[in-house]
């Protein structure tokens, strides 16, 4: 039987995932990764590089899969916050990875499909300020962190915090509102 390279680098990249959000990239192990996979190491070499390779093409992976189910709009940023924290309320791993993107990464390389996101974001929100969309003091670099903070807000806390106490229907809605009082909505 003919090994099907999409279904290795496929589990590769799930495996890894797992790993890296876990562990970051510094404690991630590249011989768990390829065991998880059911892979030797050197088929991960050979289709992702090394480690630091490995981490960007699941990077890239999470933000393609991201930008499938959340979607932006800059014409209803509130909704945006809601699909924002839906996904991270469902997929907690790629909210890791992405910490451990800006904690590990700071200085480094540049993502093009992180850069080709923002880029395409900020121009959205641009054109839908100079439209009259919304209202809002803030330059469109500083409200789309702010809609990401407000968004990711309830998933970054400490669990000391007991957002969990307070019903998910509860937190999305007060993501929701408090992205449109951002705006003055």
């Amino acid at each position: 039987m003919q090994r099907n390279a999409d279904r290795t680098r496929a589990r590769i990249l799930d495996a890894a995932l797992t790993e890296f959000a876990a562990l970051g990239i510094a404690g991630a192990r590249v011989n768990r990764i390829a065991e998880v996979a059911g892979c030797n190491k050197a088929m991960l070499y050979a289709y992702y590089g090394n480690k630091d390779q490995l981490f960007d093409a699941v990077f890239t992976a999470y933000v393609e899969a991201y930008l499938e189910e959340v979607g932006f709009d800059a014409h209803d940023l509130p909704q945006y916050a809601g699909r924002v924290f839906d996904y991270f309320e469902e997929h907690p791993d790629h909210l890791r990875l992405a910490v451990w993107y800006r904690l590990e990464r700071p200085e480094s390389a540049r993502l093009e499909a992180v850069l080709a996101v923002n880029a395409s974001r900020l121009s959205e929100l641009e054109k839908a300020r100079r439209a009259g969309v919304y209202r809002s003091e803030f330059k469109p670099v500083e409200l789309l962190s702010l809609i990401q903070s407000i968004a990711t807000s309830w998933s970054s806390m400490n669990p000391e915090f007991a957002a969990a106490s307070i019903p998910k229907a509860r937190r999305r809605k007060a993501v929701v509102t408090a992205v449109a009082r951002l705006l003055d909505q």
